[in-house]
């Protein structure tokens, strides 16, 4: 079954998700499958806005492991507390970086990334996943994103 997600363009950030969790929410209500969750929300999310890369890294042991994403080719692996994924796993929150160069120990999976925010998708109190979103454009995200991506991130059910 083929699926369609229509969000004018012309609304605002919080008009633009609300339409889009209208329509995302029973895609993944619907569909048990964690990967194919993963994969349709961040198509959705890099459809809608327009980001440069989303995707989710999934924990895998002492690593956050490359799961389904949009954009550029990313980092495979990253090491637990290390770049913004991994400072959002280890802290257990979602970090929010106005300016990747001047977040310490950012890892660049490309040099064109200028702003980012990590979200961390929580199993059963422990962090199974981060959903990482990417822009061009330095200080892009704010807590209008960090609310609606919250919400969707509460979605994924391992």
């Amino acid at each position: 079954m083929a699926e369609e997600i229509i969000v004018p363009e012309r609304i605002s950030k919080t008009e633009k998700y609300e339409v889009l969790i209208l329509q995302l929410k029973p895609l993944v209500e619907s569909e048990a499958d964690v990967i194919a969750n993963m994969a349709n929300l961040s198509a959705a999310l890099k459809e809608v806005f327009g980001f440069f890369w989303v995707g989710f890294y999934i924990v895998r042991g002492e690593q956050l492991v490359l799961g389904p994403f949009q954009g550029p080719v990313a980092c495979t692996r990253i090491r637990y507390g290390k770049g913004v994924c991994g400072m959002a796993w280890k802290e257990k929150k979602s970090i929010l970086v106005p300016d990747v160069d001047k977040f310490p120990g950012h890892i660049a999976c490309s040099s064109l990334s200028r702003s980012e925010i990590v979200i961390p998708v929580f199993h059963h109190g422990k962090i199974a996943a981060v959903l990482d979103v990417d822009s061009e454009f330095l200080n892009h995200f704010n807590k209008t994103d960090e609310k609606y991506l919250s919400e969707i991130a509460g979605w994924i059910k391992f």
